[in-house]
């Protein structure tokens, strides 16, 4: 019997260490859509129970995962026109932040000339590095990302980005405490597998063939071929998979990293160094794995602000 899902094929190991946005929710207002963060560790936390649950209004204990953002500068905007597809036109850069990812041309568009005549392009997006220095893993490299934002209009698009044009953004400038968010990452990888662990398939009898682990069909006589259906051994894991409507807890500063440090630091990662975000429930990956947040997508929940009362500062060394 085939088990297994064939929801997400091929099974392909991801590219990039930077995980690919192809969608995200149009917000009316002016903010931004996506960010980014680094996978610190698990831990538990106390709450209020504010669902419908039998448990309501009571405090319950439930895992969380901490992200730690790293420090965020909006270097330029890029700017879309209309064809078949939405395609990038012009960019407008930060010719200070542009020359210290290595971008030497900065003359081509500047923002006055693209604020008298808005009425070519259809969006705008910012474009943004990370500076994960600050984290305390010994990564160096300026990561360039792009950064969606909301509004009703291009004009309203292009004065929010400019705002930020030459800084550094926040956290907090993208959520608060109690939002409900989408996370897309890289989840473990665990190298060559057979088909017993890659898909679940039974193990045969040990009678049947001298073999246990492996599959007992490769499929019918005809077509002649094997079937791209059928389980059989490849790699598992390092895939990119998006997990939608994960509620933030908490969303804290520097400042406060000692309040959610544990006692010996996280494993594999160390102590939270910058900004941080607290999320219910797991997050795919392992520690000091980048993750792409953006406003959740189908979210129905409300978003009312969490009273968490407790955070785990116990070893998690076991």
């Amino acid at each position: 019997m085939r088990r297994g899902s064939l929801e997400y094929w091929p099974h392909r190991r991801a590219k990039k260490q930077m995980p690919r946005l192809r969608s995200w929710v149009e917000l009316a207002e002016p903010s931004f859509a996506n960010f980014v963060a680094f996978k610190t560790g698990m831990t538990h936390i106390g709450f209020t129970d504010d669902s419908n649950s039998p448990a309501k209004g009571t405090e319950i204990i439930s895992a969380a995962t901490v992200l730690e953002i790293p420090r965020v500068f909006i270097y330029g905007i890029r700017l879309y026109h209309k064809t078949v597809y939405k395609e990038p036109v012009d960019e407008v850069y930060d010719k200070q932040l542009a020359a210290k990812i290595g971008i030497k041309k900065t003359e081509k568009t500047n923002l006055d000339s693209v604020k008298k005549d808005t009425s070519k392009y259809v969006d705008a997006a910012a474009l943004a590095f990370l500076d994960p220095s600050s984290l305390g893993f010994g990564m160096k490299k300026l990561m360039r990302f792009e950064m969606h934002v909301g509004g009703k209009s291009i004009d309203e698009k292009i004065a929010f980005i400019a705002g930020f044009l030459g800084k550094e953004v926040k956290i907090t400038n993208f959520l608060k405490a109690g939002d409900y968010i989408d996370i897309t990452g890289i989840t473990k990888g665990k190298g060559w597998q057979g088909p017993v662990k890659r898909f679940g398939v039974a193990r045969l009898y040990h009678k049947a063939t001298g073999k246990t682990r492996h599959v007992g069909t490769l499929g019918p006589f005809h077509p002649p071929k094997v079937l791209y259906s059928v389980p059989m051994a490849g790699h598992m894991g390092y895939n990119y998979r998006t997990e939608l409507n994960k509620r933030v807890m908490k969303v804290g500063s520097a400042a406060s990293a000692s309040e959610i440090n544990p006692s010996g630091a996280f494993p594999h990662y160390g102590v939270v160094r910058n900004d941080y975000l607290i999320v219910k429930g797991s997050v795919s990956g392992t520690p000091k794995r980048m993750v792409r947040i953006r406003k959740a997508l189908r979210s129905t929940y409300s978003e009312a602000q969490p009273q968490v009362k407790y955070v785990s500062l116990t070893a998690k060394q076991g």
